[in-house]
């Protein structure tokens, strides 16, 4: 029988079956809603809670979008590798996978706690956040390089980087955006070529939940060997959609992503030519949550329209360092709130 975890009588019949749970316990079972790749559902049963993840072939968006339900348990190996490097609670603790039914469970992060692109979204950013989610990124790119021999074996695979990263956000988006499509050709050739860190792929403020003031990392499906500087440039569109969506807070998330970088920066110990590339990786991402195959889900028509336009401008005279490319998006975000003057709409 196919597992649907999603369906609880089949969940708490497939629990007792394989002896995760006792046969007389009847546990409270919560589908989790939200993420487009993976069904998710809270267990709460005698010895705990648990959240259960299984991986879908077809992802829940509006594109046709194919991608393996095997790289669940490259999430499982995502997690076991990551509590070495990671302080404790950074990580939920592994439980168990399912290679059957394309499943793995861990330890549930316990209440009460908050998600962090949600807190974002309602303009709660606190600077302390922004230097543990630097913090936590330099430590992951430095202590794998560091024991590269182990690392670069164990994650050499890039299939799942491939179909859900620099497929559905880079080349999708070149075949959608015709002015782009030369930068995002080259930037993918580049990626391909330039593997020296353990990379998570998905490292976003939407796979941050927030306990005590300490991040919990989650989502290590896409993880693997590569170009490091792409994991810093799909985190940092987040802090720069957030600055043109919300004008309220739009200094604040500036400022945020100065503060995320300047972090990063310190503690990997990043050079020019990483800085750069990174800006490079920002702009493409920039570019793909609006016409790529996931697009960010708060920016309305207006705001895509901004984000786009912004973005392949600062693709065709492309910054050569990260603080260079947040000074020049401030710089277009503020011509525009000045209604397109003249100069600005030349260039973009």
């Amino acid at each position: 029988m196919t597992l649907d975890i999603e369906q609880p009588v089949q969940l708490v019949t497939y629990l007792k079956d394989h002896g995760h749970i006792g046969s007389y316990e009847s546990p409270e079972i919560q589908v989790l809603t939200g993420g487009v790749s993976n069904r998710a559902v809270f267990v709460k049963h005698a010895a705990g809670a648990w959240v259960l993840k299984q991986a879908l072939e077809k992802l829940r968006v509006q594109a046709e979008w194919l991608s393996s339900p095997a790289r669940v348990h490259r999430e499982a190996e995502g997690m076991r590798a990551l509590s070495q490097m990671l302080p404790k609670g950074t990580v939920p603790k592994f439980i168990f996978e399912d290679h059957e039914h394309h499943l793995l469970a861990m330890e549930a992060v316990p209440e009460p706690h908050e998600n962090w692109k949600q807190m974002l979204l309602k303009g709660k950013f606190m600077p302390s956040h922004a230097q543990s989610f630097g913090s936590m990124l330099a430590t992951i790119h430095r202590k794998s390089q560091q024991q590269a021999g182990m690392f670069r074996l164990a994650f050499d695979d890039r299939s799942f980087f491939e179909s859900l990263r620099l497929e559905p956000y880079y080349g999708y988006t070149a075949s959608i955006v015709p002015e782009a499509a030369d930068f995002l050709q080259a930037l993918i050739a580049e990626t391909r070529s330039n593997r020296t860190a353990l990379v998570h792929g998905d490292y976003s403020p939407k796979n941050v939940l927030v306990y005590r003031e300490q991040l919990v990392l989650l989502d290590h499906e896409v993880i693997h060997w590569g170009d490091p500087s792409f994991d810093v440039g799909f985190s940092m569109t987040h802090f720069l959609s957030k600055a043109l969506h919300l004008e309220k807070y739009r200094q604040t998330f500036v400022e945020g992503a100065r503060l995320y970088w300047k972090t990063y920066e310190q503690e990997a110990k990043a050079d020019q030519p990483f800085s750069a590339r990174a800006a490079r990786h920002t702009l493409a991402c920039l570019l793909a949550r609006v016409d790529g195959r996931s697009p960010l889900e708060y920016l309305n028509a207006e705001e895509k329209q901004r984000q786009r336009r912004i973005a392949i401008a600062l693709a065709g005279e492309t910054p050569d360092s990260m603080q260079g490319l947040i000074e020049e998006f401030e710089r277009c975000l503020s011509r525009f709130a000045l209604n397109f003057d003249p100069e600005i709409e030349k260039k973009i």
